[in-house]
């Protein structure tokens, strides 16, 4: 029997994927920015934090990390603009996986 709980299983399973797609993230961000390849990584982040906005759980950290890439795009640092966009996607898929695994989750927990 495993002494980790339902609810504790799937807060690590929520950040194991939160780090993975951050890492996947930024490893593909790796080549030289555009303001075209910007365009399209904040596209990517701001369809995602619509989606965990229409299942009503977005997160503060995703918003500031939007405003932290289009900061950096209008500064003209599309290297950062980028890693920042993505970054933005990964935890707005994170929040994602979030409200869709405890949608079911919540039903497994022992009452009292």
């Amino acid at each position: 029997m495993s002494m980790i709980g339902p609810k504790a299983r799937m807060r690590i399973s929520m950040f194991s994927l939160a780090a993975l797609l951050f890492v996947g993230s930024t490893a593909s961000a790796s080549a030289a920015g555009s303001e075209t390849a910007f365009k399209a990584a904040y596209a990517a982040a701001e369809a995602a934090d619509r989606e965990a906005g229409r299942l009503r759980n977005q997160w503060t950290v995703t918003a500031a990390a939007l405003a932290a890439a289009k900061r950096a795009a209008d500064k003209g640092d599309f290297d950062q603009a980028i890693s920042s966009a993505k970054e933005a996607e990964a935890l707005a898929k994170a929040s994602i996986f979030q409200a869709a695994s405890e949608k079911e989750a919540w039903k497994q927990l022992e009452i009292r």
